[in-house]
């Protein structure tokens, strides 16, 4: 496999650049990039071992999976630190080059190393995620990487998806991983003096927020130019096609389990409930169901029991890679739509209220969570963003080509915005999600690919 001319850019900084942040958006390949970086580097210098941190789901597929899929990076050994604490030690124990652990884990990293610090380079996957970060008080766990981050390591790469203009109040702390305060200021107070004015919300005095001078994205935006590198999609991309985003999720092994039951033998049994389907339908329909992690245990659709998480972790990292942009999000059944709520409560449901699309068009609307079916013909959806994300999938073609067509490339031309589309598949491996996904690519019919996949054997 070979890198893409963009991809060059991003491995041009971070080998010329010991501490970095790459802000591009997800689908550039910023993995294998900082990964074939890295291992080149290793040829002219000590770069190893690696400490990786992300998110959770990604620490336990996305960098492992790169490794596989780069013939040219097999060679490199990777331990991902994550699970029980045993399983934790044992995997830092193991000898490799790199080693992944998530966000969460953090301070008991910092606890169980202290001082013996082994890491010579630190990626921060989706650092975002350290944006609450303060000298003297802020999440524990950015507290806890930055204590070695400028005693204890030679490089640090920041990875991310490109700061919406009201994201860069978060800068300050992404940047302070790099060079200690010395661009935006020693302390996130002196950021927020430099480059913001506030402004009271309602009566009460305490109550205010923070806006942007009108100078302050650009005058940041230069200063961290050095050590940034932020990819225009406009100049890499055919902004007449959407970039797709393929995101695989594995299904945790008891959610897998009750999948392949419900496929061979149409039963599954719950912790309160048992479940059965009575033809192929009802089997496809109750198979999607599991794949996105809650499976309803009535005839009327309104009781269901939640299974897993893994697509909910997987939309999470979307949203967080957006920094700031506004993401639509396609769900199809209103079990999708309860746990979406509950997960994301910034994010609103598209409703019959004209003012909810108002609002969205505007700005105002972080997630909007919309059913294909009631995201047709006629909806304006592309002045409020050009991201979305299918949480659910379904046969219908026309429904999913319509909502895509809500903010799609044509109509964000048509209102004079030079942006790509962003399309990302949040696809449960080796269940009906595959098959639809097929489906949509494929001239087949519904049931063939049906029947075809009935011949399979069910993943173990």
């Amino acid at each position: 496999m070979q890198l893409r001319p963009a991809q060059h850019q991003i491995v041009d900084l971070v080998q010329s650049t010991p501490r970095c942040n790459v802000f591009v958006p997800m689908g550039f390949g910023k993995t294998s990039s900082v990964l074939i970086a890295l291992d080149e580097l290793s040829l002219v210098e000590e770069v190893f071992p690696v400490l990786v941190v992300a998110p959770l789901r990604v620490a336990n597929t996305t960098w492992p999976d790169e490794i596989e899929k780069w013939p040219q990076l097999r060679h490199l050994k990777m331990s991902v630190v994550t699970g029980t604490l045993t399983q934790r030690k044992a995997a830092l124990k193991t000898r490799a080059d790199i080693y992944v652990i998530n966000y969460e884990n953090l301070v008991w990293l910092d606890d169980y190393l202290g001082e013996d610090w082994p890491f010579v380079t630190v990626v921060a996957d989706e650092c975002s995620k350290l944006k609450g970060f303060r000298l003297r008080q802020g999440t524990k766990r950015a507290q806890a990487l930055a204590k070695h981050i400028h005693r204890h390591v030679k490089r640090y790469i920041g990875l991310s998806g490109t700061p919406a203009p009201n994201g860069i109040i978060n800068l300050w702390p992404l940047q302070y991983f790099v060079d200690a305060g010395e661009t935006l200021g020693r302390s996130y107070h002196a950021f927020t003096e430099i480059y913001f004015r506030s402004e009271r919300i309602g009566a009460d005095p305490h109550a205010v927020r923070l806006i942007p001078h009108a100078h302050s994205q650009d005058t940041i935006q230069q200063k961290i130019k050095p050590t940034t590198i932020s990819l225009d999609p406009a100049d890499w991309f055919d902004l007449k096609e959407p970039i797709v985003n393929r995101i695989y999720v594995d299904l945790p092994k008891k959610a897998r389990t009750l999948y392949n039951n419900m496929e061979s033998e149409m039963y599954v049994q719950l912790q309160n409930s048992d479940v059965e389907a009575f033809n192929a339908a009802s089997r496809t329909l109750k198979c999607l169901q599991i794949a996105n992690g809650a499976l309803y245990t009535d005839d009327t659709s309104t009781t269901f029991e939640e299974l897993h998480d893994a697509k909910i972790e997987a939309l999470d990292s979307v949203i967080e890679e957006a920094s700031g942009m506004p993401v639509l999000v396609s769900y199809h059944f209103k079990s999708d739509l309860k746990r979406l709520m509950k997960a994301f409560p910034q994010g609103r449901a598209l409703d019959k209220d004209l003012q909810t699309i108002r609002d969205w068009n505007a700005g105002k609307i972080p997630v909007l969570f919309a059913h294909p079916a009631s995201a047709g013909h006629g909806l304006n959806l592309q002045d409020g963003g050009n991201i979305i994300a299918f949480f659910g999938h379904w046969w219908n073609l026309e429904e999913y080509q319509q909502i895509i067509e809500r903010i799609g490339p044509m109509r964000q031309a048509q209102s004079g915005h030079n942006r790509p589309v962003f399309i990302h598949h949040i696809i449960a491996r080796d269940t009906v999600d595959e098959l639809i996904m097929a489906r949509r690519e494929s001239k087949k019919a519904v049931q063939d690919i049906l029947l075809e996949a009935m011949k399979r054997k069910p993943a173990q």
